[in-house]
C-alpha cells in the first residue's frame, strides 16, 4: 500500500536528491529556528536538527513518512559551521578552507506518523580544498552563489573544482541528503524504491 512521503525541506538540491529513488512526495518548509550549539558534537547536532525539522511538520500527517535532514561542516579548529548567508561570509569560509580538509557531517530523520517509529543518524564525509586565490574565490561565489550550502560550495556544480580530495561512503551526504542510509531507512519503514508496489 502506497505511503505519503514528506520531504520537510524546501531545498530544491534535497528534492533534486530525492527525485533519484523514484518516490513521489510533498516538499514543505519545516518550522522553527536552525541554532548551532558549539558545545554540542557535530554528529549529534545533525541527529538533533534532522530530526526538529520532521517534527515540526508531524501534526499534519497521520499517515506520511516524513524525512527531515540538517548539515553542518567542522573546520580544522573543530568549530562547527552552517550555511553562510552572506557573499562576504561565504569568501571568509572558502578562504579559511582552501588547502585543508573537513569533515561534513549530515543528519538524517524518517518519522513514520502512523506507526510512531522514528529514525535517526547521520553520515559524514571528508573534503580537501585545493589552494585557492581570493580571485578564484570570489569568481566562484559570485557565479555559484553559494549562499544557502553549508561551506559555501556545491560539489554538484562548479564546486566540484575547488576540491582535491573527497573520502566517504556517499557523496550525496556533501548535497544534503545521504541516499544510502536514506534508503536503508525507508526499507525498515516498508518504502523500498526497486520495489514495483508503492
Amino acid at each position: 500500500m502506497s505511503r505519503p512521503l514528506v520531504l520537510a525541506s524546501t531545498s530544491p538540491y534535497r528534492q533534486q536528491l530525492l527525485r533519484q529513488l523514484g518516490l513521489s512526495f510533498s516538499a514543505v518548509a519545516p518550522v522553527g529556528e536552525e541554532i548551532i550549539d558549539q558545545q554540542v558534537a557535530p554528529e549529534l547536532l545533525v541527529k538533533h536538527l534532522a530530526l526538529q525539522k520532521a517534527n515540526s511538520v508531524r501534526e499534519n500527517y497521520q499517515d506520511a513518512l516524513i524525512i527531515g535532514s540538517d548539515q553542518v561542516f567542522v573546520d580544522p579548529r573543530g568549530r562547527i559551521l552552517g550555511k553562510p548567508g552572506d557573499v562576504a561570509t561565504a569568501r571568509r569560509q572558502l578562504q579559511m578552507m582552501a588547502g585543508k580538509t573537513h569533515i561534513f557531517y549530515t543528519g538524517l530523520a524518517v518519522v513514520d506518523c502512523l506507526s510512531g517509529q522514528t529514525l535517526v543518524d547521520y553520515v559524514s564525509f571528508s573534503v580537501t580544498l585545493r589552494e585557492l586565490s581570493p580571485e578564484q574565490i570570489a569568481y566562484y561565489v559570485d557565479k555559484e552563489k553559494p549562499l544557502d550550502c553549508a561551506g559555501s560550495f556545491k560539489v554538484e556544480g562548479l564546486g566540484i573544482s575547488l576540491m582535491e580530495r573527497m573520502e566517504g561512503e556517499d557523496y550525496t551526504c556533501l548535497i544534503g541528503l545521504p541516499l544510502i542510509r536514506l534508503t536503508t531507512m525507508l526499507g525498515e519503514c516498508g518504502v523500498d524504491p526497486l520495489s514495483p508496489v508503492r
